[in-house]
């Protein structure tokens, strides 16, 4: 399986079998732009704001995943878990929606703007993770020592920080977000840069710990 990041939370992934898989689409966002229009098979959108929830940035005749609920397409299991985009039930940013992907043998979650830890029965729901994908950036979701918390809550093999701070979002992100340093730092273990990340269940152990996506 192939996993791009398009910056902030949007990723594609892309199975041996050619399944496209894209989440949390957007068009432009704080120095970041989605290379327009994405073919996708697949459309995940975690949670109704306009950073999110551009599907139109999609082409092809796609599934549209947007409720805590299962769903497949030829490779792709999908299963949706309803969350909170903050501390207070989403009484101050609303619902979210954390998705887990399962192909290919491999156990993928995206957090979306997870904005809390889990309960004991949501860390039940969705079971130990392979690879994590989750926010870090504070102010608006997690930050990094609550991201790792939740990576540790789900076991994952793998952690993938999104929506935070980098150098393509110019002052204005890094007012908004915090860098990734804080969660790197949290998660005490080895961090690997890669452009794309080509996991398998044979070489995930290899990859065991930090992936940071270069935008």
């Amino acid at each position: 399986m192939r996993i791009k990041w398009f910056g902030h939370s949007s990723f594609l992934l892309t199975s041996e079998a050619g399944t496209r898989v894209l989440i949390d689409p957007y068009y432009k966002f704080l120095g970041y732009r989605m290379p327009v229009p994405v073919e996708s098979d697949i459309v995940v959108v975690t949670h109704d704001h306009g950073d999110h929830n551009k599907v139109q940035a999609a082409s092809g005749n796609y599934l549209l995943v947007n409720e805590p609920r299962e769903y497949s397409r030829e490779d792709v299991s999908i299963s949706g878990f309803k969350t909170f985009h903050d501390k207070v039930n989403g009484k101050k940013r609303g619902p979210n929606i954390i998705f887990r992907f399962q192909l290919e043998g491999l156990t993928i979650c995206h957090c979306g703007d997870l904005g809390h830890l889990l309960t004991e029965e949501q860390v039940r729901a969705i079971g130990k993770v392979d690879v994590l994908i989750v926010p870090v950036g504070g102010r608006m979701t997690l930050d990094g020592l609550e991201a790792v918390q939740v990576m540790r809550q789900l076991q994952a093999t793998v952690a993938i920080p999104m929506h935070y701070s980098t150098k393509a979002l110019g002052i204005l992100g890094r007012i908004v977000f915090a860098k990734v340093d804080k969660f790197l730092k949290a998660a005490g273990q080895g961090t690997t840069e890669v452009n794309t990340l080509e996991v398998t269940k044979e070489n995930l152990s290899s990859y065991a710990g930090v992936v940071t996506m270069q935008y």
